[in-house]
């Protein structure tokens, strides 16, 4: 199952095994960390996207560094968020995982490709399945594949289907 990426890539298979994680609240990434330098980068760009503002979490700890998008973008359905404008958050923890809201059928396929795995909230039934958490990366390479993930959650938050082609 693929659905391509915003610019039509489909995802590729991430390399190695999964990192370790909790299989409950919080739920963090135990191994693999993502080096600094990759996480700062990826924070830049997230902070980047047009009407996105950055600021606390409004459900994970108070070290983790959220993106909210602006009232008048977030035409996204209810599952595009995990609180009100929130649709993702980059974790403080120093692992360089992030939680974010993708279409279903994205979410599917990240988490097939390798690159992510469903929040424990929706294994239990009680959060919906575009929630995800996607591992911190340790290469450009994977950063690139973060990066267009990120931007899915963002186009789905805003309620378009994919980004415009660069």
């Amino acid at each position: 199952m693929s659905t391509g990426t915003a610019k039509g890539a489909n995802l590729p298979t991430r390399f190695g095994y999964r990192p370790l994680t909790t299989a409950t609240t919080p739920h963090v990434q135990l191994d693999q960390y993502a080096p600094r330098a990759l996480q700062e980068e990826l924070w830049t760009r997230m902070t980047g996207l047009p009407g996105v503002t950055s600021g606390r979490s409004g459900v994970s700890f108070p070290q983790t560094r959220a993106v909210h998008l602006a009232p008048d973008l977030a035409h996204g359905p209810d599952d595009a968020f995990m609180v009100r404008t929130e649709f993702a958050h980059l974790h403080g923890d120093g692992s360089g995982s992030l939680h974010v809201a993708l279409p279903p059928e994205r979410a599917a396929e990240a988490i097939q490709t390798g690159w992510a795995e469903e929040h424990p909230v929706v294994t239990m039934g009680l959060g919906p399945e575009t929630w995800v958490m996607l591992y911190g990366t340790k290469n450009d390479t994977g950063l690139g594949v973060i990066w267009q993930l990120v931007q899915d959650s963002y186009a789905f938050a805003c309620g378009q289907t994919s980004l415009p082609a660069a």
